[in-house]
């Protein structure tokens, strides 16, 4: 039996828990849906653990990294026929939230299943997060455990200000730090021999280095 469920088996008020439980998730499934109806398309918004969560607009550094990140992951998998890669509107539907990564990727056999009028998608393959003050617990946190549960492979956090990259990849459905790097080449063990330098991530003139010769595959 699952330990977290076991001490509650033996309660005695274990059904006006159950029913309490109930009444939680009708509630929050009623939420849900009124959060979907209410998107727009100009929309920064998620849905976590029952609850909106608006976006305020994001700083001019964690822009230009997503931005670099973006474009290298995006040429490498498109010149490679890899697959595809969404950015932070392409919004991810698992069984109780939703979210908005930064970037996103889907291997060829999920790839081919999108359709191009396709608003809601399922759990990808690899995900970046560029971390924010208002972010960070969440994309260390529930996201953190979220993505894992449903299979993301691999998941990179990324830290503008400490110009770090924290590479994870599941074991037995978490995550276990693989490498944590300021420096060298990071290599994606999802996406098929993409290797990108730390330094192109967080200085324009890598950056279009590594763009003008990008790795061999």
């Amino acid at each position: 039996m699952d330990t977290v469920l076991e001490p509650l088996m033996n309660r005695p008020d274990l059904p006006q828990l159950v029913a309490t439980l109930n009444e939680q998730m009708q509630r929050e499934r009623e939420s849900r849906e009124a959060f979907l109806r209410d998107l727009t398309p100009d929309m920064k918004a998620e849905f976590i653990g029952g609850e909106r969560v608006l976006h305020s607009p994001a700083r001019a550094e964690h822009i230009r990294v997503s931005r670099r990140l973006l474009m290298m992951i995006t040429s490498h998998v498109m010149n490679h026929d890899l697959g595809e890669v969404f950015f932070e509107k392409a919004l991810v539907h698992l069984t109780r939230n939703d979210y908005e990564p930064d970037i996103l990727f889907f291997g060829r056999e999920k790839a081919a299943k999108i359709t191009p009028d396709q608003m809601l998608f399922p759990a990808p393959d690899f995900i970046v997060e560029v971390l924010s003050d208002s972010t960070e617990n969440r994309d260390r946190g529930i996201k953190f455990v979220d993505y894992a549960s449903h299979g993301v492979a691999e998941y990179w956090i990324v830290d503008a200000e400490e110009k770090s990259v924290e590479q994870y990849l599941i074991d037995n459905g978490k995550y276990e730090l693989s490498q944590k790097l300021k420096s060298g080449t990071i290599a994606s063990v999802v996406v098929t021999s993409c290797e990108i330098p730390i330094a192109a991530i967080f200085d324009d003139e890598a950056h279009r280095t590594t763009l003008k010769s990008p790795p061999k595959a």
